[in-house]
């Protein structure tokens, strides 16, 4: 075990964790956060998407010690059930969400799109998405939710 300290969200956390263990256990185990989920455990599925600054990690196969002092942005970091993010309003309005599963994947990776490429192309933004797994099969209402966030942004 190792005293690890994290940034997640813009908190700074300090952890008591085997450096090895995936970063994942550590956000739902430790700090109790429930955006990124355990889907498949091979970085293949996009339930467990994080932001490390700024960029698209999948948290199920990082371990811990890899994002020590490094900025952590969950599905939770971006906004609040009060007050959404804009691409969270988007999904809320377009009825993209159902079970919720794969929405850690799917938004955290289409924003960062939008953030690195704000005039993406609808095959951009389904080639960004593509692999990450939806059970409920709304990636059409998913697709338009994010296409509503980028006109938004315009």
């Amino acid at each position: 075990m190792a005293a690890i300290s994290l940034r997640v969200n813009g908190h700074v956390h300090a952890v008591d964790v085997d450096p090895q263990t995936p970063l994942l256990y550590v956000l739902s185990d430790e700090l109790h956060l429930r955006g990124p989920k355990f889907g498949c455990g091979l970085a293949q599925c996009g339930a467990c998407t994080v932001l490390v600054h700024g960029e698209v990690r999948r948290s199920c196969v990082m371990p811990v010690s890899a994002v020590r002092d490094q900025e952590v942005t969950t599905l939770e970091g971006l906004g609040t059930p009060e007050h959404p993010h804009a691409i969270q309003q988007a999904f809320i309005d377009e009825g993209a969400a159902q079970c919720g599963f794969c929405l850690s994947g799917v938004i955290l990776t289409a924003k960062n799109l939008l953030d690195e490429n704000p005039k993406a192309s609808d095959e951009d933004i389904r080639d960004a998405t593509g692999s990450i797994l939806c059970r409920c099969f709304a990636h059409t209402r998913m697709i338009s939710a994010i296409k509503r966030y980028q006109r938004s942004r315009a």
